[in-house]
């Protein structure tokens, strides 16, 4: 089926809906990465629901928070799985030690860009290379880079098909599912973090701000990906 024609078939589709039919269809040739988010762990219980054996990666990069591992364990605890962990290259990251030290990263955005890519890009490159279809927890609120994402996409980057169940979601209604659900979830979510990334990249934002600020605050907001979802 091509891709319009899945988003016809969709469009009004629970996420449910939209899960079990790539879960049923591809199996293990599909997967959720996960950030351990809010958005990712109500995908995570959707999904270990339609099949137990389901494919879940996430992406250690090395600098995550410890209330990001303790979720981790939560998770792997409430399920009885062991979620895929994927780790950047040792090499690789000692040479970027070397390159710009330990914080870098804050000097400039191309100094942010290649820690990204060492940390992130790269595992998700090998996490994704024998999968045909990369489920992600992205809503359309979350970003002025993600409001004109559709349900079904192809990514050209890494020759995948994009499927984005909560697109369209509200954040209140993740919060409901969770709830109602008892899927465990990251606390730094009760201290004001929206969304986590890593340790250094992450704070809290005020009442104000937009659910995105806290994620590499220096910049500006239309340069807020690490290019996992970059179009």
């Amino acid at each position: 089926m091509e891709i319009n024609e899945l988003n016809e078939k969709f469009a009004k589709a629970e996420a449910t809906q939209v899960i079990e039919y790539f879960i049923k269809e591809y199996g293990r040739d599909a997967a959720l990465s996960s950030s351990l988010g809010a958005e990712d762990q109500v995908l995570t219980d959707m999904i270990l629901k339609t099949d137990k054996e389901a494919n879940i990666f996430t992406l250690d990069t090395g600098r995550l928070h410890p209330e990001t591992y303790d979720v981790m364990d939560a998770t792997n605890l409430k399920y009885g799985v062991k979620l895929n962990v994927f780790f950047p290259e040792v090499v690789q990251v000692e040479e970027l030690y070397q390159i710009q030290g330990v914080n870098g990263h804050f000097e400039n955005i191309e100094n942010r860009k290649r820690c990204c890519n060492i940390r992130k890009i790269e595992p998700l490159k090998r996490a994704l290379k024998p999968l045909k279809v990369w489920i992600t927890g992205l809503r359309a609120s979350q970003s002025v880079t993600r409001t004109d994402t559709p349900i079904v996409e192809w990514d050209e980057n890494f020759k995948v098909i994009k499927v984005n169940p909560l697109i369209n979601w509200r954040e209140e209604e993740v919060w409901n599912y969770i709830k109602a659900n008892n899927v465990p979830y990251n606390k730094l979510h009760d201290q004001g973090y929206p969304s986590i990334g890593c340790a250094p990249c992450t704070r809290a934002i005020k009442d104000d701000e937009d659910v995105r600020a806290g994620r590499w605050w220096w910049e500006n907001p239309e340069h807020k990906e690490c290019g996992l979802h970059v179009k």
